[in-house]
């Protein structure tokens, strides 16, 4: 059996745990231990909040880590401050602690998604998410999420899922799938709801990105209309929707 050597350091209040397995492959696992300060709770409001003043949640999923990592830094070049890495890429918590890790100094966050248990969700939080989306509402997620003060964001396509959502602490309530729900259901929503957080996730594209903010949306989880670009190596035209998404957010709140 191949030796694992093991290294511990501070670095800017962070505990950093590197793990080297000999003779392997793996990516060094960034363990980043912020939300464990006195401040957690804090910490949890200011993610929201960058969330929301951002308005844009860049969805990746990709077919490796590597071109995880190019699509972010892609979004990232347009002014994401928001990204979520789908968990249906191969070796996601990689892809996740290496952006962890490459844009640690900047005013940045990265969640995981298509976290459906909580033993992703705590493997996710290990590798640096700082938050947890899912396509629907997990009980026992939410409870670890809460537990450790991580922004958890459900799918919900109901009012009654939304209600459970807000139950069960959802920061964000996701409304999944867009492309079937639609605007008019975020408005709809927001007549016995007017204080439910809503950010649509599928379907959102720059043609209709003004009316789900007009119905009320906190922001916008966008994936492929994006990011598809990637699949030809096309990563400049990520960076340049990126910009046009933020601005066309930016006017949606400032008519």
């Amino acid at each position: 059996m191949s030796e694992t050597v093991m290294s511990l350091e501070r670095a800017d209040g962070s505990v950093r745990v590197n793990s080297l397995p000999s003779g392997r492959g793996f990516v060094i696992l960034l363990y980043r231990l912020e939300w464990m300060k006195p401040a957690c709770g804090v910490r949890k409001i200011e993610i929201v909040r960058q969330i929301v003043n951002g308005g844009l949640v860049a969805v990746i999923r990709a077919a490796s880590p590597h071109q995880a990592i190019q699509i972010a830094d892609a979004c990232v070049a347009g002014g994401v401050t928001a990204l979520e890495i789908a968990f249906t890429t191969p070796a996601a918590a990689d892809a996740i602690s290496c952006l962890t890790e490459k844009y640690r100094d900047r005013e940045f966050i990265i969640g995981a998604g298509t976290v459906i248990d909580p033993e992703t969700a705590r493997i996710a939080i290990l590798a640096g998410a700082q938050f947890i989306v899912s396509p629907a509402i997990s009980f026992s997620t939410a409870r670890l999420c809460n537990r450790y003060q991580i922004p958890y964001l459900p799918g919900a396509s109901t009012i009654k899922e939304i209600i459970k959502a807000l139950e069960v602490g959802a920061s964000i309530v996701k409304i999944f799938p867009g492309e079937i729900l639609g605007p008019a259901f975020v408005k709809a929503v927001h007549g016995p709801l007017p204080h439910a957080p809503l950010m649509p996730t599928g379907g959102v594209t720059l043609e209709n990105a003004k009316d789900w903010m007009d119905a009320g949306c906190v922001a916008l989880g966008v994936g492929g209309s994006l990011t598809q670009t990637a699949n030809t190596g096309d990563f400049e035209s990520i960076t340049r929707l990126a910009q046009e998404f933020i601005r066309t957010i930016h006017n949606a709140r400032h008519v």
